[in-house]
């Protein structure tokens, strides 16, 4: 057996992983920065990836299973993963894997018909829920939000959420997938709510919409992987967090212009109420034209170098920071 390797691999070679993989079922993940393929001459025998620090797309032949390939695999890949200096490890994956992985060390998170995701920490997630600040007026409630950057309608969100609320749990998005980076987002939510006394600004880390509960949601793009990774971080959500901190309300504006929100909305409409918790979805805050505000909408205006139109959309916290940062940033 050879095992090549790829930093991710390209051309022929990542389409002959793609075809392998959609013949184990499994479709393969853009987001992959470090592939192994283990081959018996010029036949593929297993595959696996490495995003960040989440192990994916492993697949086994069905002529070569039972002969250790798969923990060749999670070794190879586990390695690699610390030369980069990560040991805190998931794997997505599916159902029926549960055991096998189970025996390298992994243990489950949450599993849905479709997906299992699993992490090398026995005690990984109560240990983050442990780490939440908690609140102790009722009803708590939840935003989960990305805030690429933090603007008006972001606000306008937050403030509906904390009148209505003893307690607004706010999860900003921890990767690093964004224009702005998450200190700088979580920084800016945090000076720009200030002022509401019953908002606790959290950090989402691992388990609320990441590359591990739901890389899709980075790529933008609606699939049917997409919403089996939208129906696995909602029940994490639910089963782990929600239910420790008391919150029965969770808050989110309406999604005219992303088919991949949108789509996340419709499954927290179906979900959250099978564990008592009530999504309230408000319109989308509007400019004086009517246009609805969002955060695609500025980075839309930067990258075209119209800065002066983003002022009326973004709060003083976020304006500050783009008319000191923006010229010199990715952003612009």
């Amino acid at each position: 057996m050879e095992v090549r390797y790829g930093y991710p691999f390209k051309g022929e070679a990542l389409e002959s992983m793609r075809r392998f993989l959609a013949t184990c079922g499994i479709g393969y993940d853009q987001g992959a920065e470090f592939s192994v393929c283990v081959m018996d001459g010029g036949r593929i025998a297993a595959v696996g990836s490495l995003e960040g620090r989440v192990l994916k797309c492993i697949a086994v032949s069905p002529d070569y299973q039972g002969g250790g390939l798969a923990a060749q695999v999670i070794t190879e890949l586990v390695n690699q993963a610390a030369r980069q200096g990560s040991y805190h490890l998931f794997i997505f994956t599916k159902p029926e894997n549960r055991e096998l992985f189970g025996s390298m060390g992994f243990y489950p998170i949450a599993e849905t018909g479709r997906a299992l995701l699993m992490e090398n920490r026995k005690n990984g997630i109560a240990d983050y829920v442990l780490s939440l600040k908690k609140g102790n007026a009722g009803p708590a409630g939840c935003i989960v939000a990305n805030c690429n950057p933090f603007t008006k309608g972001h606000l306008y969100l937050i403030e509906n959420a904390a009148r209505r609320c003893g307690i607004v749990h706010l999860f900003i998005l921890s990767e690093d997938k964004s224009e702005f980076p998450a200190e700088v987002r979580r920084l800016l939510v945090q000076k720009g709510t200030a002022h509401l006394s019953n908002v606790i600004v959290q950090p989402a880390g691992a388990y609320i919409i990441s590359a591990a509960t739901f890389p899709g949601y980075f790529y933008r793009e609606p699939s049917a992987a997409a919403e089996a990774n939208g129906e696995l971080d909602l029940k994490i959500f639910c089963e782990h967090i929600a239910r420790p901190l008391g919150i029965t309300l969770r808050f989110a504006g309406t999604e005219p212009l992303s088919p991949l929100t949108c789509s996340y909305n419709s499954l927290m409409k179906k979900i959250l109420p099978r564990y008592g918790i009530e999504l309230l979805e408000l319109p989308r805050l509007t400019d004086r034209s009517g246009e609805a505000i969002s955060a695609g909408r500025v980075r839309a205006l930067l990258r075209e170098g119209r800065l002066a139109e983003v002022k009326d959309l973004v709060p003083q916290v976020t304006w500050e920071y783009l008319a000191e940062h923006h010229q010199s940033s990715e952003v612009a």
